[in-house]
C-alpha cells in the first residue's frame, strides 16, 4: 500500500456545509490512521474506509475543531454497531481520554477502554504500525499541540498541525516529500502571541519539502488565496487540500 493521504475535512475553526473541520486519513504499508478527528470527519471517513479497519487514530492537540469527533466515533463503536476487533490505540495529548468522557459526564475514563486505547504524545514520540511510522514534534500553539512524520517506504508526509512560526515546523518538513500545513490567518496581530501560521509563514516553513498542501483556512481567507501567497512564498509545487482528494505521497 502506498503512502496516500485523504482530506477529511479543512475548515478553521468550525464545519461549514461541505467543509467539515480538521481531519485526514493517512495509509501506508498496511495501515490506516486518522489524523485528528474535527467536526464531521468521522462522517466522512467513512466514505472512503470502514472505520473498525483503522489501525490508529492521531490527534495533534485537543481543540474541538481538531478532536470533537472522537466523540462521534466512541458513539459508533460502542454503541451503533461498529463492532472493533481490539481497543483502537488513539495517541493524542495527555488529557484526551478525560476530555470525552466529561462529554458523558463521567468522572471516569475506564468505560472507554472497551473502544479506545490512549496513548500520551510527547515530543520526539515514535511509533511503527506495520510498515508506517509515525513521529510526533512538539510545536508552538496556545495549548499541547503536536506536529507530524509519517514514513513508509522511502516516502515522507509531514503534517504541521496547529502552530505558530516555529523551529520544529521545518524540520518537520526537511526532505518531506508531501507538507500538510496550516494557513490559518491572513496577518499576526501585533502583540498577541503566534499561535497560528499565515500563507507566507506556510510558505517559508515548507522550504525543505518537494510539495505544499494548504489546509485549515480560516474566515479571513479563501483557500484558493492562501494557496497563492503560500505558493509565492514557498517557491515550489503548492495546492490547496479540498475534501474528499487523496494525494498518493
Amino acid at each position: 500500500m502506498p503512502l496516500s493521504l485523504t482530506v477529511l475535512g479543512t475548515a478553521s475553526p468550525y464545519p461549514q456545509p461541505g467543509r467539515p473541520a480538521s481531519g485526514y486519513l493517512v495509509r501506508g504499508g498496511g495501515a490506516e490512521v486518522w489524523v485528528d478527528a474535527g467536526f464531521g470527519t468521522f462522517a466522512e471517513l467513512q466514505r472512503h474506509t470502514d472505520p473498525t479497519r483503522l489501525t490508529a487514530i492521531w490527534i495533534s492537540h485537543l481543540h474541538a475543531d481538531h478532536s470533537a469527533d472522537l466523540l462521534a466515533a466512541a458513539y459508533g463503536f460502542a454503541y451503533g454497531g461498529l463492532t472493533l476487533p481490539a481497543p483502537i490505540p488513539v495517541y493524542a495529548p495527555a488529557d484526551c481520554a478525560r476530555r470525552i468522557a466529561g462529554y458523558f459526564g463521567r468522572p471516569d475514563t475506564a468505560f472507554l477502554n472497551s473502544v479506545f486505547d490512549f496513548r500520551s504524545l510527547y515530543d520526539g514520540h515514535t511509533v511503527q504500525h506495520w510498515n508506517l511510522t509515525l513521529t510526533s514534534r512538539a510545536v508552538a500553539h496556545d495549548t499541547e499541540a503536536y506536529g507530524l512524520r509519517a514514513e513508509c517506504q522511502g516516502r515522507v508526509l509531514a503534517y504541521s498541525g496547529d502552530s505558530g512560526p516555529c523551529d520544529a515546523l521545518p524540520a518537520l518538513a526537511a526532505s518531506a516529500d508531501l507538507f500538510l500545513c496550516e494557513a490559518d490567518i491572513d496577518a499576526h496581530r501585533d502583540g498577541e502571541p503566534r499561535v497560528h501560521l499565515t500563507p507566507e509563514d506556510a510558505g517559508a516553513c515548507a522550504k525543505g519539502a518537494s510539495r505544499l498542501l494548504v489546509t485549515h483556512v480560516g474566515p479571513t481567507l479563501t483557500p484558493e488565496r492562501a494557496t497563492v501567497r503560500a505558493a509565492m512564498a514557498f517557491g515550489g509545487p503548492t495546492d490547496t487540500a479540498r475534501e474528499g482528494d487523496t494525494k498518493i505521497v
